[in-house]
Protein backbone atom coordinates (compact mmCIF):
# COMPACT_ATOMS: atom_id res chain seq x y z
CA UNK A 1 0.00 0.00 0.00
CA UNK A 2 2.70 2.05 1.05
CA UNK A 3 4.53 1.68 -2.45
CA UNK A 4 1.56 2.60 -4.07
CA UNK A 5 0.92 5.72 -2.30
CA UNK A 6 5.00 6.62 -3.42
CA UNK A 7 3.96 6.04 -6.89
CA UNK A 8 0.73 7.47 -7.01
CA UNK A 9 2.56 10.54 -5.63
CA UNK A 10 5.25 10.31 -8.02
CA UNK A 11 2.95 9.83 -11.24
CA UNK A 12 1.22 13.46 -10.15
CA UNK A 13 4.18 15.41 -10.00
CA UNK A 14 5.36 14.20 -13.38
CA UNK A 15 1.92 15.28 -14.00
CA UNK A 16 2.07 18.16 -13.07
CA UNK A 17 5.60 18.63 -14.11
CA UNK A 18 4.21 17.59 -17.72
CA UNK A 19 1.53 20.72 -17.71
CA UNK A 20 4.05 22.66 -16.43
CA UNK A 21 6.41 22.48 -19.96
CA UNK A 22 3.30 22.24 -21.64
CA UNK A 23 2.09 25.82 -20.36
CA UNK A 24 5.18 27.38 -20.43
CA UNK A 25 5.94 25.89 -24.18
CA UNK A 26 2.05 27.33 -25.21
CA UNK A 27 3.34 30.80 -23.53
CA UNK A 28 6.67 31.10 -25.35
CA UNK A 29 5.30 29.98 -28.88
CA UNK A 30 2.39 32.53 -28.06
CA UNK A 31 5.02 35.29 -26.62
CA UNK A 32 3.85 37.90 -28.78
CA UNK A 33 0.03 38.13 -27.25
CA UNK A 34 1.29 37.61 -23.39
CA UNK A 35 3.60 40.83 -24.19
CA UNK A 36 0.58 42.64 -25.51
CA UNK A 37 -1.60 41.65 -22.69
CA UNK A 38 1.33 42.43 -20.20
CA UNK A 39 1.70 46.10 -22.32
CA UNK A 40 -2.24 46.40 -21.94
CA UNK A 41 -2.40 45.96 -18.24
CA UNK A 42 0.33 48.72 -17.75
CA UNK A 43 -2.18 51.01 -20.19
CA UNK A 44 -5.25 50.27 -17.67
CA UNK A 45 -2.88 50.21 -14.75
CA UNK A 46 -2.15 53.78 -15.70
CA UNK A 47 -5.71 54.30 -17.10
CA UNK A 48 -7.33 53.50 -13.68
CA UNK A 49 -7.02 56.77 -11.93
CA UNK A 50 -8.91 58.52 -14.90
CA UNK A 51 -11.49 55.63 -14.83
CA UNK A 52 -12.24 55.96 -11.04
CA UNK A 53 -12.70 59.83 -11.94
CA UNK A 54 -15.07 59.34 -14.18
CA UNK A 55 -17.21 56.84 -12.69
CA UNK A 56 -17.65 59.46 -9.76
CA UNK A 57 -19.03 61.77 -12.41
CA UNK A 58 -22.72 62.07 -11.73
CA UNK A 59 -25.47 64.17 -13.82
CA UNK A 60 -28.81 63.72 -11.73
CA UNK A 61 -27.21 60.50 -10.45
CA UNK A 62 -26.76 59.05 -13.46
CA UNK A 63 -23.19 58.26 -15.00
CA UNK A 64 -21.86 57.67 -19.05
CA UNK A 65 -22.00 53.94 -19.96
CA UNK A 66 -18.25 52.76 -18.74
CA UNK A 67 -17.46 51.51 -22.68
CA UNK A 68 -17.62 55.33 -23.50
CA UNK A 69 -15.18 56.48 -20.54
CA UNK A 70 -12.88 53.56 -21.44
CA UNK A 71 -12.59 55.01 -24.75
CA UNK A 72 -12.18 58.49 -23.26
CA UNK A 73 -9.60 57.45 -21.22
CA UNK A 74 -7.55 55.83 -23.96
CA UNK A 75 -8.05 58.83 -25.99
CA UNK A 76 -6.36 61.23 -23.13
CA UNK A 77 -3.41 58.62 -22.42
CA UNK A 78 -2.83 58.67 -26.36
CA UNK A 79 -3.09 62.65 -26.86
CA UNK A 80 -0.31 63.09 -23.57
CA UNK A 81 1.73 60.87 -24.89
CA UNK A 82 1.55 62.35 -28.63
CA UNK A 83 1.65 66.11 -26.75
CA UNK A 84 4.93 64.95 -25.23
CA UNK A 85 6.41 62.96 -28.58
CA UNK A 86 4.90 66.33 -30.37
CA UNK A 87 6.10 68.79 -28.11
CA UNK A 88 10.29 66.62 -27.72
CA UNK A 89 11.30 65.25 -31.30
CA UNK A 90 11.37 68.67 -33.13
CA UNK A 91 13.16 70.24 -29.90
CA UNK A 92 15.92 66.74 -30.53
CA UNK A 93 16.13 67.62 -33.99
CA UNK A 94 16.56 70.67 -33.57
CA UNK A 95 19.21 70.26 -31.04
CA UNK A 96 20.78 67.75 -33.91
CA UNK A 97 20.17 70.80 -36.64
CA UNK A 98 22.39 73.22 -34.58
CA UNK A 99 25.34 70.30 -33.68
CA UNK A 100 25.75 69.47 -37.48
CA UNK A 101 26.30 73.15 -38.06
CA UNK A 102 29.15 72.85 -36.84
CA UNK A 103 31.92 76.29 -36.40
CA UNK A 104 35.02 73.84 -36.99
CA UNK A 105 37.48 76.83 -36.09
CA UNK A 106 35.17 78.61 -33.40
CA UNK A 107 35.32 74.97 -31.89
CA UNK A 108 39.07 73.91 -32.51
CA UNK A 109 39.62 77.11 -30.68
CA UNK A 110 37.35 76.91 -27.91
CA UNK A 111 38.45 72.90 -26.40
CA UNK A 112 42.08 73.22 -27.68
CA UNK A 113 43.25 74.46 -24.06
CA UNK A 114 40.98 71.56 -22.08
CA UNK A 115 42.19 69.06 -24.90
CA UNK A 116 46.37 70.35 -24.33
CA UNK A 117 45.57 69.68 -20.61
CA UNK A 118 43.78 66.18 -21.25
CA UNK A 119 46.77 64.84 -23.61
CA UNK A 120 49.38 66.10 -21.26
CA UNK A 121 47.40 64.52 -18.57
CA UNK A 122 47.09 60.93 -20.15
CA UNK A 123 50.87 61.33 -21.12
CA UNK A 124 52.12 61.67 -17.99
CA UNK A 125 49.96 58.94 -16.34
CA UNK A 126 50.91 56.97 -19.37
CA UNK A 127 54.07 56.91 -21.11
CA UNK A 128 54.05 54.35 -23.06
CA UNK A 129 51.48 56.54 -24.97
CA UNK A 130 54.18 58.50 -26.33
CA UNK A 131 55.06 62.17 -26.59
CA UNK A 132 52.69 63.01 -30.05
CA UNK A 133 50.06 61.18 -28.42
CA UNK A 134 46.63 63.04 -29.14
CA UNK A 135 43.29 61.40 -27.87
CA UNK A 136 40.75 63.48 -31.12
CA UNK A 137 43.12 61.88 -33.69
CA UNK A 138 42.88 58.48 -31.56
CA UNK A 139 39.09 58.59 -31.97
CA UNK A 140 38.87 59.80 -35.30
CA UNK A 141 41.14 56.81 -36.37
CA UNK A 142 39.10 54.47 -34.19
CA UNK A 143 36.01 55.99 -36.19
CA UNK A 144 37.70 55.43 -39.43
CA UNK A 145 38.88 51.97 -39.05
CA UNK A 146 35.16 50.92 -37.95
CA UNK A 147 34.45 51.01 -41.78
CA UNK A 148 30.47 49.57 -41.04
CA UNK A 149 28.82 51.95 -43.43
CA UNK A 150 28.49 49.82 -46.53
CA UNK A 151 25.31 49.28 -48.59
CA UNK A 152 24.31 46.20 -47.15
CA UNK A 153 24.32 47.20 -44.21
CA UNK A 154 22.07 50.08 -44.98
CA UNK A 155 19.64 48.11 -47.30
CA UNK A 156 19.72 45.61 -43.87
CA UNK A 157 19.04 48.98 -41.49
CA UNK A 158 15.99 49.81 -44.21
CA UNK A 159 14.77 46.24 -44.03
CA UNK A 160 15.06 46.55 -40.29
CA UNK A 161 13.18 49.49 -39.85
CA UNK A 162 10.56 48.78 -42.26
CA UNK A 163 9.74 45.49 -40.44
CA UNK A 164 9.78 47.27 -36.57
CA UNK A 165 7.43 49.69 -37.98
CA UNK A 166 4.69 47.32 -39.70
CA UNK A 167 4.96 45.03 -36.36
CA UNK A 168 4.98 47.77 -33.75
CA UNK A 169 1.51 49.36 -35.79
CA UNK A 170 0.17 45.81 -35.39
CA UNK A 171 1.29 45.93 -31.40
CA UNK A 172 -0.22 49.12 -31.01
CA UNK A 173 -3.56 48.75 -32.27
CA UNK A 174 -4.18 45.15 -30.09
CA UNK A 175 -2.64 46.94 -27.07
CA UNK A 176 -4.95 49.47 -27.55
CA UNK A 177 -7.68 47.22 -28.48
CA UNK A 178 -7.41 45.42 -25.16
CA UNK A 179 -6.24 47.86 -23.12
CA UNK A 180 -10.29 48.76 -24.31
CA UNK A 181 -11.83 45.41 -22.50
CA UNK A 182 -9.80 46.08 -19.44
CA UNK A 183 -10.27 49.69 -18.87
CA UNK A 184 -14.54 48.65 -19.70
CA UNK A 185 -14.54 45.93 -17.18
CA UNK A 186 -12.43 46.68 -14.31
CA UNK A 187 -12.85 42.64 -13.00
CA UNK A 188 -12.21 41.25 -16.76
CA UNK A 189 -9.03 40.47 -15.24
CA UNK A 190 -10.09 39.18 -12.25
CA UNK A 191 -12.35 36.84 -13.50
CA UNK A 192 -9.87 35.45 -15.86
CA UNK A 193 -7.30 34.72 -12.60
CA UNK A 194 -10.20 33.16 -11.15
CA UNK A 195 -11.30 31.16 -13.45
CA UNK A 196 -7.87 29.59 -14.02
CA UNK A 197 -7.02 28.75 -9.95
CA UNK A 198 -9.03 26.10 -7.83
CA UNK A 199 -11.92 26.92 -6.15
CA UNK A 200 -10.40 26.72 -3.09
CA UNK A 201 -8.02 29.71 -3.88
CA UNK A 202 -9.97 31.83 -5.82
CA UNK A 203 -11.04 34.49 -3.42
CA UNK A 204 -7.60 34.82 -2.53
CA UNK A 205 -6.77 35.25 -5.37
CA UNK A 206 -8.85 38.14 -6.74
CA UNK A 207 -7.49 39.57 -3.27
CA UNK A 208 -4.13 39.83 -4.37
CA UNK A 209 -4.75 40.89 -7.97
CA UNK A 210 -6.48 43.86 -6.41
CA UNK A 211 -3.75 44.31 -4.28
CA UNK A 212 -0.91 44.07 -7.14
CA UNK A 213 -3.47 46.12 -9.26
CA UNK A 214 -3.31 48.98 -6.84
CA UNK A 215 0.24 48.96 -6.05
CA UNK A 216 1.61 48.80 -9.81
CA UNK A 217 -0.90 51.63 -10.23
CA UNK A 218 0.59 53.85 -7.78
CA UNK A 219 4.37 52.95 -9.07
CA UNK A 220 4.14 53.74 -12.76
CA UNK A 221 2.60 56.75 -12.34
CA UNK A 222 4.87 57.95 -9.79
CA UNK A 223 7.21 56.99 -12.14
CA UNK A 224 6.12 59.17 -14.68
CA UNK A 225 5.65 61.85 -12.09
CA UNK A 226 9.79 60.94 -11.64
CA UNK A 227 10.16 61.44 -14.97
CA UNK A 228 8.83 64.91 -15.28
CA UNK A 229 10.07 65.79 -11.87
CA UNK A 230 13.80 65.22 -12.81
CA UNK A 231 13.47 66.73 -16.42
CA UNK A 232 12.00 70.21 -14.31
CA UNK A 233 14.94 70.37 -12.39
CA UNK A 234 17.26 69.59 -15.38
CA UNK A 235 15.49 71.71 -17.26
CA UNK A 236 15.92 74.75 -15.04
CA UNK A 237 19.04 74.64 -14.24
CA UNK A 238 20.59 74.28 -18.06
CA UNK A 239 18.14 76.96 -18.60
CA UNK A 240 18.53 79.38 -16.35
CA UNK A 241 21.71 78.80 -14.58
CA UNK A 242 24.07 77.00 -17.60
CA UNK A 243 21.95 79.50 -20.54
CA UNK A 244 21.54 76.90 -23.22
CA UNK A 245 18.42 78.21 -24.52
CA UNK A 246 14.62 76.92 -23.99
CA UNK A 247 14.92 74.04 -26.89
CA UNK A 248 18.41 72.67 -25.82
CA UNK A 249 17.73 73.01 -22.04
CA UNK A 250 14.12 70.57 -22.67
CA UNK A 251 15.21 68.17 -24.77
CA UNK A 252 18.25 67.42 -22.58
CA UNK A 253 16.24 67.19 -19.28
CA UNK A 254 13.56 65.10 -21.07
CA UNK A 255 16.47 62.47 -22.18
CA UNK A 256 17.88 63.07 -18.76
CA UNK A 257 14.12 62.41 -17.05
CA UNK A 258 13.98 59.35 -19.54
CA UNK A 259 16.92 57.35 -18.61
CA UNK A 260 16.54 57.96 -15.02
CA UNK A 261 14.14 55.26 -14.87
CA UNK A 262 17.05 52.95 -15.55
CA UNK A 263 18.18 52.54 -11.68
CA UNK A 264 21.03 53.27 -10.67
CA UNK A 265 22.86 53.24 -14.16
CA UNK A 266 20.23 55.46 -15.74
CA UNK A 267 21.09 59.13 -13.98
CA UNK A 268 24.65 58.51 -14.71
CA UNK A 269 24.50 57.51 -18.45
CA UNK A 270 21.75 60.74 -18.37
CA UNK A 271 24.06 63.19 -16.85
CA UNK A 272 26.91 62.08 -19.09
CA UNK A 273 24.83 62.57 -22.36
CA UNK A 274 23.60 65.29 -20.74
CA UNK A 275 26.79 66.67 -19.88
CA UNK A 276 28.62 65.64 -23.52
CA UNK A 277 25.43 67.56 -25.53
CA UNK A 278 25.52 70.91 -23.40
CA UNK A 279 29.41 71.06 -24.27
CA UNK A 280 28.94 70.17 -27.41
CA UNK A 281 26.02 73.37 -27.90
CA UNK A 282 28.37 75.62 -26.22
CA UNK A 283 31.64 75.05 -27.75
CA UNK A 284 30.82 73.33 -31.42
CA UNK A 285 27.59 74.97 -32.52
CA UNK A 286 27.53 77.88 -34.96
CA UNK A 287 25.64 80.03 -32.71
CA UNK A 288 27.24 80.84 -28.66
CA UNK A 289 25.03 79.48 -26.44
CA UNK A 290 25.81 78.79 -22.46
CA UNK A 291 27.51 80.50 -19.51
CA UNK A 292 30.60 82.75 -20.76
CA UNK A 293 33.07 80.32 -17.93
CA UNK A 294 36.25 78.75 -17.95
CA UNK A 295 35.56 74.93 -20.06
CA UNK A 296 35.88 73.32 -16.49
CA UNK A 297 34.17 75.49 -14.68
CA UNK A 298 31.42 74.97 -16.59
CA UNK A 299 31.69 71.22 -16.86
CA UNK A 300 31.43 71.45 -13.00
CA UNK A 301 28.51 73.23 -12.99
CA UNK A 302 26.69 70.58 -15.56
CA UNK A 303 27.36 68.17 -13.10
CA UNK A 304 26.16 70.08 -10.17
CA UNK A 305 22.75 70.16 -11.65
CA UNK A 306 22.88 66.95 -12.72
CA UNK A 307 24.17 65.62 -8.86
CA UNK A 308 21.54 67.99 -7.45
CA UNK A 309 18.52 66.62 -9.50
CA UNK A 310 19.49 62.90 -8.09
CA UNK A 311 19.89 64.07 -4.66
CA UNK A 312 16.08 65.79 -4.84
CA UNK A 313 15.35 62.71 -6.43
CA UNK A 314 16.79 60.08 -3.92
CA UNK A 315 15.37 62.19 -1.23
CA UNK A 316 11.73 62.80 -2.04
CA UNK A 317 10.89 61.30 -5.89
CA UNK A 318 12.36 57.19 -5.11
CA UNK A 319 11.12 56.78 -1.38
CA UNK A 320 7.84 57.92 -2.19
CA UNK A 321 7.72 55.66 -5.55
CA UNK A 322 9.78 52.71 -4.76
CA UNK A 323 8.81 52.64 -0.44
CA UNK A 324 5.87 53.83 0.18
CA UNK A 325 3.93 52.88 -3.53
CA UNK A 326 5.09 48.97 -3.37
CA UNK A 327 5.06 49.53 0.64
CA UNK A 328 9.21 48.06 0.73
CA UNK A 329 12.37 49.17 2.36
CA UNK A 330 15.16 50.62 0.44
CA UNK A 331 17.68 47.98 1.21
CA UNK A 332 15.39 44.98 0.33
CA UNK A 333 14.48 46.86 -3.53
CA UNK A 334 18.29 47.42 -3.92
CA UNK A 335 19.13 44.04 -3.17
CA UNK A 336 16.58 43.10 -6.02
CA UNK A 337 17.68 45.54 -8.29
CA UNK A 338 21.26 44.54 -7.92
CA UNK A 339 20.17 40.78 -8.30
CA UNK A 340 17.73 41.60 -11.24
CA UNK A 341 20.93 43.68 -12.60
CA UNK A 342 22.92 40.96 -12.92
CA UNK A 343 20.82 38.30 -14.27
CA UNK A 344 19.26 40.38 -17.08
CA UNK A 345 21.02 43.71 -17.27
CA UNK A 346 19.37 46.88 -17.85
CA UNK A 347 16.03 45.47 -19.12
CA UNK A 348 16.48 42.72 -15.60
CA UNK A 349 16.35 46.65 -13.45
CA UNK A 350 13.74 48.04 -15.54
CA UNK A 351 11.49 44.96 -15.30
CA UNK A 352 12.68 43.95 -11.52
CA UNK A 353 10.06 46.61 -9.44
CA UNK A 354 6.79 45.43 -11.09
CA UNK A 355 8.21 41.46 -10.92
CA UNK A 356 9.04 41.65 -7.24
CA UNK A 357 5.51 43.60 -6.81
CA UNK A 358 3.75 41.09 -8.25
CA UNK A 359 5.84 37.94 -6.36
CA UNK A 360 5.50 39.83 -2.95
CA UNK A 361 1.98 39.92 -2.56
CA UNK A 362 1.44 36.56 -4.23
CA UNK A 363 3.70 35.62 -1.23
CA UNK A 364 1.90 37.42 1.24
CA UNK A 365 -1.56 35.73 0.26
CA UNK A 366 -0.85 32.28 -0.49
CA UNK A 367 2.68 31.68 2.27
CA UNK A 368 1.34 33.76 5.12
CA UNK A 369 1.75 31.23 7.70
CA UNK A 370 5.82 30.82 6.54
CA UNK A 371 7.31 32.95 8.88
CA UNK A 372 10.17 34.52 6.60
CA UNK A 373 7.68 35.36 4.29
CA UNK A 374 5.54 36.83 7.23
CA UNK A 375 8.38 38.77 8.28
CA UNK A 376 9.60 40.37 4.89
CA UNK A 377 5.94 41.45 3.75
CA UNK A 378 4.06 42.53 6.41
CA UNK A 379 1.28 44.41 5.06
CA UNK A 380 1.51 44.46 1.91
CA UNK A 381 -2.38 45.08 0.92
CA UNK A 382 -3.62 48.66 0.49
Amino acid sequence: MESERSVDKLARYIMYTAVAVVILAICWFFRDVIIYMLAAGLVSLIGRPIMTFFNRLKIKGKGLPSWLYAILTLIIIIGLFLAVVATIIPIIAGIAKDISMVNVEHAASSISIPLKEINDFLVARFPSLGDDFRIETAILNEIKNLNVINASLFSSIINSIASFLSSFGVGIFSVMFISFFFLKDDRLFANIIGALVPDKHEANAREAYSDIEHLLSRYFIGLIVEIFGIAIIDFLGLMLIVRLGFNASIGIAFICGVLNIIPYVGPFIGGVIGTVLAVVMKYCCALPVGLDVNFWVFIIILIAIFWFAQIIDGLIYQPVIYSNSIKANALEIFIVLLMAGYMGGILGMLVAIPCYTVLRVIAARFFQNVKFIRKLTGDTGR
